[in-house]
Order: C-alpha cells, then sequence, then structure tokens
C-alpha cells in the first residue's frame, strides 16, 4: 500500500511537471513514433523474458507473427486504460498472425502480476475480461534492450519478419494502431 501510494505521488508528480510523458499522453506520442521511424530499430532485439509459469520465453519464438511488445504495470493508470482495447485487438487479430506480449515491469514481479492477470477484469464491449494475452515478466535490463523506457505504457509493434516498426510512449491511439496492424498482416 505505502509503495502504489508513493509511486502513484511520483507519477502525478512527474506528469505535473511534464517529464513522463505517457502517463498524460492519451494518444501516444507523435515524436516518438516518427523517431522510430527515422533512426530505427533494424531488428527485434535478442531477448529471453520469463512466463508466470517460470518458463523462458524468447521474442523469437514470436517469429513469423506481428507482435505488440507492451511495458506495463499493475500499478499504471494509463497501462489499465489501455488494456481493455488491448484485448480487443488480441481478439480480433490473434487467429491472423498477430499477438500482444505484456511485459509487466512490477518490481515486486511475480507475486503481484500473476493474481492481477487471473483475477482483473477489464470492461470490453460490456463484457467483464481478464487480459487474453500472453504475459511475461520484465526488467530494467529487458527495457534496455527495446531502447529504455521513459514511461508506461510503452509498446513497439514488431513485424513478421523481426523488424521493428513502430515505438509508442504512452497510450496507444487504438485506429491507428489498427490499421498499423492490419498493414503487418
Amino acid at each position: 500500500m505505502k509503495r502504489t501510494f508513493s509511486r502513484t505521488i511520483a507519477t502525478l508528480a512527474l506528469t505535473a511537471l511534464g517529464i513522463l510523458p505517457a502517463c498524460h499522453s492519451l494518444q501516444g506520442s507523435k515524436s516518438a513514433e516518427n523517431e522510430t521511424a527515422k533512426k530505427g530499430l533494424p531488428n527485434e532485439p535478442d531477448v529471453t523474458f520469463q512466463d508466470l509459469q517460470g518458463k523462458n520465453v524468447t521474442l523469437a519464438s514470436y517469429r513469423g507473427k506481428a507482435v505488440l511488445v507492451n511495458f506495463w504495470a499493475t500499478w499504471c493508470e494509463p497501462c489499465k486504460i489501455e488494456i481493455p482495447g488491448l484485448i480487443q485487438l488480441q481478439n480480433k487479430y490473434a487467429d491472423k498472425g498477430f499477438t500482444i506480449l505484456g511485459v509487466a515491469m512490477d518490481d515486486e514481479g511475480k507475486k503481484v502480476v500473476e493474481p492481477y492477470v487471473q483475477n482483473q477484469k477489464f470492461d470490453v464491449d460490456g463484457q467483464k475480461l481478464t487480459m487474453n494475452y500472453p504475459i511475461v515478466l520484465g526488467n530494467e535490463e529487458i527495457a534496455q534492450k527495446f531502447g529504455g523506457l521513459i514511461g508506461f505504457p510503452t509498446s513497439v509493434l514488431i513485424s513478421r519478419d523481426g523488424k521493428v516498426v513502430k515505438r509508442i510512449i504512452g497510450l496507444v491511439n487504438q485506429d491507428t494502431l489498427e490499421k498499423d496492424i492490419r498493414g503487418l498482416l
């Protein structure tokens, strides 16, 4: 409780100062999207995650699918706003060669992430649903392989052949993201 309160205060303070754009952006960061297009991250990073069952999962194992790597945390309010839309995208495009890979960045790891994923329900088109896409645990070392994070949520869209297509800092623009996904399928 104390840690969550401290994070909330810190997030609010950074947002007020304009230091943490991801926490106040409702449409994603256009400059972040354009920056990736200009300098690019040519290939997906060589990274191994651990899933909630303790098994190793490589990003390369998703090759052949378009993947949205979504860095989030259980305490992140903008992440909670974004999740219902991600559930919709997973429902709509999973059978067409797309998946979302949720990378939970909570310091406490599995002990807070697993119960959250199992129990937290989100309103999706009038239904209460849990997260329907793979969730893995992240850390600072993994985040650095994706170019580092300045806030949550941060998403990285990767093509079927492992090329980084877009980096979005802040909430994704659902319509734009869906158009990008369709373009990769």
